[in-house]
């Protein structure tokens, strides 16, 4: 397809052409020569070259071919959701804001190439700090936030996101069904599923010694275990209470919360508490050989373990935290649709593996599974076996009474 404004250029090439000849000729005796063929040629070469190439909305791109070319090649050429799209001239922006080291940059770098776009991202440590960005009026500051499902009830009844287009998405058929349509997000309106995991324990065990994987090596004081860090955030670190105690990590039972803060409280006054920590600090200070355990993610600790054989990741007995991490779209985002670019991008199998192999977390696409090496799928602290997902539970939004869990947090941090 050639534009409007395409033909209008060649047109005006063609005329310059004529009077530059019968200028340089003296007079009007070569005007019947083949006027204007050869610099006609040139702009429409030009124009191949450079601005004739239109994005189409959507998942797919045409481009125009110049003057000259085959029919064949002067049609436009759709691609799908999947496939490479053209954009020519400046890259399009998108703004994403992420987990740190969520995210493999190979995968990001070759979405920029095929769609022409620069990808700026921002990075937080926990879904409270994400909120409070969003609500402190950077919704339109960011594309693309990932939440976790438990966030997603509070954040929706608030306007945080918007509604997906799901005709741009087509790549939504390769997400396994036991991820979809959430019971936060009836049908996926709002949410592509990204990956998926657990909340356990990392742990340094010194020569000769090992731990029993219990949350005791957090909350038992007469444990020999070296330095500690336990998680930062009112529901991870009262939700390892609670398992331990042998309560639901849902509970809304003002008695087995008090009990739950209490024993937190206890820990922290164990000379060897070292901090509340985010997951990335605690595995640093595991890593650097100041602390012997910590509350983390298990991709941290998984890759960690991997660098270092004295490191282990733990699953509790007791259960714990298993998560789903989404991507969602904030109310008032720049660039809607090439957020959905880049959604479709990573739900194709190929990338998706790779995202999963790059963080060591599970991913919730179907396809990708096929695609990811053995050794990960066979990893109990990646992919873990229905005996180990028996007993944990995925935090549940608790509406109002999500502030009981925060009037107990702030005594526990006060004392």
């Amino acid at each position: 397809m050639i534009r409007k404004s395409s033909l209008k250029f060649l047109y005006l090439m063609a005329v310059m052409a004529l009077v530059t000849a019968f200028t340089a000729c003296g007079g009007g005796d070569k005007a019947e020569a083949p006027a204007g063929a050869g610099p006609a040629a040139g702009a429409a070469t030009e124009t191949a070259d450079g601005a004739a190439t239109e994005t189409a909305p959507g998942p797919g791109a045409e481009t125009a071919a110049g003057a000259g070319t085959e029919p064949a090649q002067a049609e436009a050429t759709q691609v799908d959701a999947a496939a490479t799209k053209t954009a020519e001239g400046k890259p399009r922006q998108l703004y994403i804001f992420i987990w740190s080291e969520y995210i493999d940059m190979d995968v990001v770098a070759e979405f920029e190439k095929t769609f022409n776009v620069k990808v700026n991202i921002a990075n937080y440590e926990s879904n409270e700090e994400m909120v409070s960005a969003l609500k402190l009026g950077r919704q339109g500051a960011y594309d693309l936030i990932v939440p976790t499902t438990y966030f997603l009830p509070s954040m929706i009844n608030q306007k945080l996101i918007q509604p997906l287009n799901k005709e741009l998405l087509p790549n939504m058929v390769n997400l396994d069904p036991e991820f979809t349509n959430l019971v936060e997000d009836p049908g996926n309106v709002y949410t592509v599923p990204y990956q998926w995991g657990t909340s356990g324990l990392v742990v340094r065990a010194k020569p000769g010694q090992t731990f029993d994987h219990s949350f005791e090596i957090l909350f038992k004081p007469s444990l020999d275990k070296g330095n500690f860090i336990i998680f930062d955030t009112a529901r991870d670190a009262l939700g390892a209470a609670l398992k331990y105690l042998g309560y639901s990590a849902n509970t809304t039972d003002k008695a087995q919360l008090k009990e739950a803060g209490d024993l937190i409280s206890q820990a922290r006054d164990q000379p060897t508490f070292l901090s509340f920590s985010g997951g990335v600090d605690g595995l640093a200070n595991v890593m650097g050989n100041v602390a012997s355990i910590a509350q983390v993610y298990n991709g941290e600790a998984v890759k960690a373990a991997m660098e270092d054989p004295e490191i282990q990741y733990i699953i509790p007995k007791e259960g714990c935290e298993i998560w789903l991490d989404v991507f969602a779209i904030p109310t008032g985002a720049a660039n809607y649709e090439v957020a959905h670019e880049f959604l479709n991008f990573i739900m194709i199998p190929e990338n998706a593996a790779k995202l999963s192999s790059f963080s060591k977390y599970a991913t919730p696409n179907a396809k990708a599974l096929e695609l990811i090496p053995e050794e990960e799928l066979n990893n109990p602290g990646i992919y873990p076996p229905p005996e180990l997902r028996a007993n944990m539970e995925y935090y549940k939004d608790l509406g109002n009474d999500g502030l009981l869990y925060e009037e107990i947090w702030t005594l526990v941090k006060s004392k």
